[in-house]
């Protein structure tokens, strides 16, 4: 078949981190396959992200909470005559979603790697990946594709120019028109947090010693823990910033630096060419952190420490990282040469 009429489904659905660590597979696939349609499904609210990137000819969003929208999302995928779906995501939902679209050919992972095993009898190939990271892993499904890997990743992301704008005339209000630093305390689940207090005192510290804002950021469910980690900043002055993903992508591309635990904002950011710090705990940044050179890792997690379990209570892993360990690291990164 003429490399001009393959038709290429990626379906990667959530959450925005995993997305992310998709995107450099995605543009290798595209590298190889340079006249090719590829097109990526993707839950509605995490579209954005995507929209405007010159290795997706067209992005699908996928309503997961509404019956009639997913009838539609899959009523689209059939008329576009895929010739391959690839499913970066192992899961029940992402590969039915696969073999819906009618894609006479589907890749995903072997059984022992999906993350739901019964995943892989909707596959028509199935992958034994190579590498640790997730984002390695996510090559050898494109290369399956007859992508190659390359040395340094690539991420085509383009920032929506009117979350730009929208998010650059927010901070103008709030008094902040030049370098800043943003600060995400927030994370999915407990285990993968740092203190609240502890956010607070490094900010106050941050501060001491740099003349510039801090923005403290936040998303659905973390309102808490950020307006806790601003009053703990007192008297420093700590900015609580709520976005759109469109303005989060403007806030955290023009950034100093973005220091968070293992977040989504954290790998936007790394993604868009900002300098990070980023806090592990239960995590293992070798498979989950920053898949870009320059990110700084503040990591105090024992082997067995190791886990993925969204347990309620912090990690002692997070809890042994100091405020000192934090400050380090961000002044580093920020000293370093661009």
């Amino acid at each position: 078949m003429n490399k001009r009429e393959e038709r290429f489904l990626v379906v990667r659905l959530t959450a925005l981190g995993d997305i992310l660590h998709t995107v450099p597979a995605v543009a290798a696939l595209r590298a190889a396959h340079p006249g090719a349609k590829i097109d990526w499904v993707v839950e509605r609210k995490w579209a954005p992200v995507l929209e405007g990137s010159p290795a997706i000819d067209e992005v699908i969003p996928f309503d997961r909470r509404s019956a009639w929208g997913a009838i539609e999302c899959v009523q689209r995928l059939r008329e576009n005559l895929y010739t391959c779906a690839i499913d970066f995501q192992g899961l029940y939902k992402s590969s039915i979603l696969a073999g819906l679209s009618g894609a006479p050919r589907r890749i995903g992972f072997d059984r022992a790697w999906a993350r739901e095993g019964g995943a892989a009898m909707f596959y028509t190939e199935r992958v034994i990946p190579a590498g640790r990271h997730v984002a390695e892993l996510n090559y050898s499904l494109a290369e399956q594709a007859g992508a190659s890997r390359p040395r340094t990743p690539e991420y085509p992301l383009r920032v929506p120019a009117g979350g730009a704008a929208s998010i650059r005339a927010r901070l103008h209000e709030l008094g902040i028109g030049g370098e800043y630093i943003v600060v995400g305390p927030g994370g999915s689940w407990r285990a993968k947090c740092w203190p609240a207090e502890r956010w607070g005192e490094f900010c106050r510290e941050f501060e001491k010693k740099n003349n510039m804002p801090i923005v403290l950021i936040y998303g659905p469910g973390e309102k808490s823990i950020a307006a806790e980690a601003a009053r703990s900043a007192a008297p420093a002055s700590a900015t609580l910033v709520a976005t759109t993903i469109e303005e989060l992508m403007g806030l955290v591309a023009h950034a100093q630096c973005v220091v968070a635990a293992d977040s989504g904002p954290l790998h936007l950011a790394a993604a868009l060419g900002t300098p990070v710090v980023g806090l592990y705990g239960p995590t293992d940044p070798a498979r989950n952190g920053p898949f870009v050179r320059g990110s700084a890792i503040v990591d105090k997690a024992l082997p067995e420490e190791i886990s993925y379990k969204r347990r309620p209570d912090f990690s002692p892993a997070m809890l042994r990282i100091t405020v000192d360990d934090v400050m380090a690291a961000t002044e580093a990164l920020l000293k370093a040469p661009a």
